[in-house]
């Protein structure tokens, strides 16, 4: 692979996850602009929107989206990674910043990496590294120092957003272990558009989105556009693509961009006030989750072989 090309991967992964970071601030705004927007709400809205759009691109160019359905466990994977991996890591994660902000709803949901370890030393009796310890410990120091600010007998930030952004954590696990098996078949496009559109859909049943009468101003229609063509769509393809040029451990690394981005957009347009706690601990988080992914390749075997054998 040549530089340029390597070069090219490090870029569209970077800017998808800065997008995936202004997604949140979107989101934010959104919620501050327009109290009666539910999560719940916004969420459907942009499952659905996105997920028609993936899945009308995979018909587009050929990757024949439907074929996903002809087999019983394939489709029963499909539901599952809507239900249990695309609901918490969207629907959790938008309540995390409805009731708190985008910064510290992201680094906490960042915390999904280590989810997966703890898995797989629960279920799989696999023992951590010595840099997957390391980087647990540390991810364990910043987000004590995000939620008690340096007071142990005390919370800095509410419980309903540590409740809310450590289920949108588990969320990122889920996300990244349930579809593993289906993609080298159908492809990124067809599974992510159609576990989006299931748990969209799915999601009706505890509020039917048509039934919410929520009205918005043109500048609520462009954050909500924002969030599913610019904060969804696009970010999802561009990752997708970037995964062609370079190596999933480098964009492991990426990925801080999205805190990064969620919290340099809040504090320059939301004017959200971060104290030197937030910061030190979200860089700790930062921190550990890139020595996580140094250590990356245990962690892609790990992957595989739960993928090869899932029982």
């Amino acid at each position: 692979m040549t530089p340029q090309h390597h070069l090219r991967g490090v870029l569209l992964a970077s800017v998808a996850c800065i997008l995936w970071g202004i997604s949140g601030v979107a989101a934010s705004t959104l919620f501050t602009m327009n109290p009666e927007v539910t999560a719940l709400w916004l969420t459907q809205v942009r499952m659905i929107s996105a997920g028609i759009i993936l899945l009308v691109f995979g018909q587009v160019i050929g990757i024949k989206p439907f074929e996903i359905w002809c087999q019983r466990g394939t489709a029963l994977r499909v539901v599952s990674y809507g239900l249990l991996g695309l609901v918490p890591v969207q629907l959790c994660y938008f309540e995390a910043v409805k009731f708190g902000n985008a910064p510290v709803a992201t680094i906490i949901q960042f915390l999904g990496p280590f989810i997966i370890s703890i898995y797989f030393l629960v279920f799989k009796h696999v023992t951590p590294t010595r840099p997957e310890a390391m980087g647990m410990a540390i991810a364990f120091i910043g987000t004590l120092l995000i939620v008690t600010h340096g007071h142990l007998n005390s919370l800095a930030i509410s419980p309903v957003v540590l409740f809310w952004g450590g289920l949108s954590a588990i969320g990122v696990a889920t996300n990244t272990l349930i579809p593993r098996p289906l993609l080298p078949k159908f492809g990124a496009v067809s599974v992510t558009g159609w576990g989006l559109l299931v748990a969209g859909i799915c999601l009706n049943v505890f509020g039917p989105v048509w039934q919410e009468h929520v009205t918005l101003s043109w500048a609520g229609w462009s954050m909500i556009g924002i969030i599913i063509v610019f904060g969804t769509v696009i970010p999802f393809l561009m990752f997708a693509h970037a995964l062609g040029y370079i190596l999933p451990t480098t964009a492991s690394l990426l990925d801080a961009f999205e805190p990064l981005s969620a919290t340099a957009f809040s504090v320059m347009f939301l004017n959200v006030q971060l104290t030197k706690f937030d910061l030190i601990g979200g860089a700790l988080v930062i921190l550990a989750v890139m020595v996580l992914s140094l250590n990356g390749r245990q962690m892609i075997r790990l992957i595989r072989r739960f993928r090869t054998n899932p029982d």
